[in-house]
């Protein structure tokens, strides 16, 4: 690995395949390429995963800098490259002198957090459609055991109106449709939800004897609410005729004829 200087900043040359510093390292310099290039590793379930290939012209290293954290992964050459080296003391005066280098780093930090926003929705896209294949497939299984809706029963939108007719099974699933598997709920809001603040798979509404309860599925990031109080995962709530009820931020009025 390369080791840091005492003085501010220095030109140093190093070969290919050679490791900058390692994720965990405490971190005492940043480097900005004059020449070459480097990539920037995470290690993932104990393989190194390449999150980033820089070029002549970027700098990398400087959120240990800001942070004064431990290094947030590693970096490691390419192809030979000339790096210049800034210590703590030099970053400090350069964002001082040069605005210019702290609008770049925030520019590049805001990169950052779109593309983590970027994978953590597509993350949770994907347990959505787990979740949604899982529940069609107990559903299915399901269908052959359960007995009739004594009663009709509806959800009915209280900004528009519209009704949802529960179906004739003991469980019905509350959400939105996947358009990437095609799998729907049974009672699908997309139409009613127009910030997509439902999951895909956000709760479900099942029968015991003569009475309703609502529970809501353990990956539902925005809540389930009866007559205002939050409900837990996964712990069911008994629902009557009459109850406010809201999936995200949509809001029902749940009714049994």
């Amino acid at each position: 690995m390369v080791s840091s200087s005492e003085k501010p900043h220095r030109l140093i040359e190093v070969e290919a395949d050679r490791l900058i510093f390692r994720e965990g390292d405490l971190g005492t310099d940043m480097f900005i390429i004059q020449e070459g290039r480097v990539e920037i590793l995470q290690e993932d379930s104990g393989e190194e995963r390449r999150i980033a290939v820089l070029e002549r012209g970027d700098f990398f290293g400087e959120m240990a800098l800001l942070e004064e954290l431990p290094r947030s992964a590693s970096a490691r050459t390419l192809t030979p490259v000339k790096l210049v080296t800034v210590n703590g003391a030099a970053f400090d005066s350069m964002l001082r002198r040069n605005p210019e280098i702290a609008v770049r780093i925030m520019r590049r930090l805001s990169r950052r957090l779109r593309d983590a926003d970027r994978m953590l929705k597509e993350a949770l896209d994907a347990l959505d459609r787990h979740h949604a294949m899982v529940a069609a497939q107990e559903d299915q299984d399901a269908s052959t055991r359960i007995s009739p809706t004594p009663a009709p029963a509806l959800l009915v939108h209280q900004a528009s109106g519209s009704s949802f007719q529960f179906g004739p099974g003991s469980t019905t699933t509350i959400g939105r449709r996947d358009p990437v598997t095609g799998i729907r709920p049974n009672i699908d809001l997309t139409e009613v939800d127009l910030e997509r603040s439902c999951s895909r798979r956000h709760a479900k509404v099942y029968l015991e004897g003569e009475r309703f309860y609502l529970v809501e599925d353990l990956a539902t990031t925005n809540g389930t609410f009866v007559n205002g109080a939050r409900l837990s995962p996964g712990v069911p709530v008994e629902i009557r005729s009459a109850d406010a009820l809201r999936f995200g931020i949509v809001e029902f009025t749940f009714q049994v004829d």
